[in-house]
């Protein structure tokens, strides 16, 4: 893969060991949709892999929703992090 998912997750856990928490796993879903991006724009007829990044999108809009329903300052943060439009 093009990008490092234990750096990932050790710049956006929580605690030690915390894998799987929203915050984690959005941040791991955005930087694989930034990869997924890239490779379409030499790759456009990937259709398959197009709707996998279909999929990834639809699960961290609504991974999204969760943090901010449950903790609107962290769902800033983040969203400033890692530069999303929300």
């Amino acid at each position: 893969m093009a990008f490092d998912k234990a750096s990932t997750i050790d710049q956006y856990r929580a605690h030690e060991g915390d894998t799987g928490s929203t915050r984690v796993q959005i941040a791991i879903l955005t930087d694989r949709i930034k990869y997924l991006t890239g490779h379409f724009r030499t790759h456009d007829k990937d259709y398959h892999g197009k709707r996998g990044l279909d999929i990834m999108i639809g699960r961290r809009k609504r991974l999204l929703k969760y943090l901010k329903r449950t903790d609107v300052q962290q769902f800033r943060t983040l969203v400033k992090e890692l530069g999303l439009r929300y």
